[in-house]
């Protein structure tokens, strides 16, 4: 350990531990041989490290909590009092896994009080998890959940697009918005009213942005589920709801926003390199999209690790 790191006299930091510069050790913790601890960490009261965790730089663990081996807390994660990690799906007593479970907790991810972390799981960078929130499974990044078992109720950090347009209705003309996630754009589409019923259409370097040559439709979505979760290396998207209602978040890198779509002359132009996710589902809720290019499955980017790294090079 390095002379600036903070020990208190009734924490047991036990020999062969790694402890970084700066990182601030309380009251009664425990932590064991085999753990590295980051640089400018706080860990509080009552905190029980294990032998084979890693904890990143500038990690808070708040009193109560138990990191068993396994468990991998990358930079600036927040973990609230009594969170509680597990690393055996299935325990017995005096019997041991010959290998335990990876949990990871990513960058910048955030565990509320008494929230429980299932094994194996990854809480995605950036994320909020609930108080008392049970995670059975890994979280997107940015993704807010809540409940038990955790559900996906928002975005952190993302603001809701087309406020001039939320207001919409059949008698406004056709607009453009910019949304603050760069080359994501909100079209209000043409919408014709007569007593036959009604009509929405779009044209190609009118309404729509680019030629279609795919299209597909996402229904019976439980509201409970989401869609997308991934960004396109070349291809162009616009997605139209048109019955029912959905919500878009999308995400250039820097800046994230969401965008409600519940009008079926409302549609979001989606450009490559954009990670774009579909949630909050309506049970009703039918989803159109136009792709500008058949399927390709090269053409995805599914890991957002690896989208960052693609928008960086641009």
């Amino acid at each position: 350990m390095r002379d600036s790191t903070f020990v208190h006299d009734r924490a047991i930091v036990e020999a062969g531990a790694t402890i970084g510069r700066g990182t601030r050790v309380w009251a009664f913790a425990h932590i064991l041989a085999g753990a590295v601890i980051g640089v400018e960490c706080n860990i509080c009261d009552g905190v029980f490290i294990e032998n084979d965790v890693l904890v990143g730089d500038r990690v808070t663990i708040k009193p109560g909590v138990q990191l068993w081996d396994g468990v991998r807390l990358e930079n600036d994660v927040f973990v609230g009092p009594n969170a509680t990690f597990t690393n055996d799906p299935f325990p017995r007593s005096k019997q041991r896994p010959t290998e335990y479970s990876r949990t990871l907790v990513r960058e910048g991810a955030s565990i509320g009080a008494n929230a429980t972390i299932l094994p194996g799981v990854v809480v995605g960078r950036g994320s909020m998890i609930g108080a008392g929130a049970v995670v059975t499974g890994d979280v997107p990044p940015y993704a807010i959940a809540t409940g038990n078992p955790a559900r996906i109720q928002g975005y952190a950090s993302s603001v809701e697009a087309h406020a001039t347009l939320e207001q919409h209705t059949s008698r406004k003309p056709e607009a453009v918005e910019e949304t603050s996630v760069a080359g994501v754009r909100v079209y209000r589409l043409p919408l014709v009213e007569d007593m036959r019923g009604t009509l929405s259409a779009g044209e190609y370097d009118r309404q729509l942005p680019f030629i279609t040559k795919r299209y597909f439709i996402v229904f019976d979505v439980s509201t409970k589920e989401v869609r997308g979760e991934h960004a396109h290396k070349a291809l162009h998207q616009f997605l139209v709801c048109v019955t029912g209602a959905c919500a878009v978040v999308v995400d250039d890198g820097r800046s994230r926003c969401e965008i409600v779509l519940d009008r079926p002359n409302i549609g979001v132009h989606i450009p490559p390199l954009i990670w774009a996710t579909q949630y909050k589902f309506s049970p009703d809720a039918v989803l159109l999209a136009l792709a500008s290019e058949v399927y390709d499955a090269d053409d995805y980017i599914r890991d957002y690790d690896k989208f960052l790294a693609a928008v960086h090079q641009e």
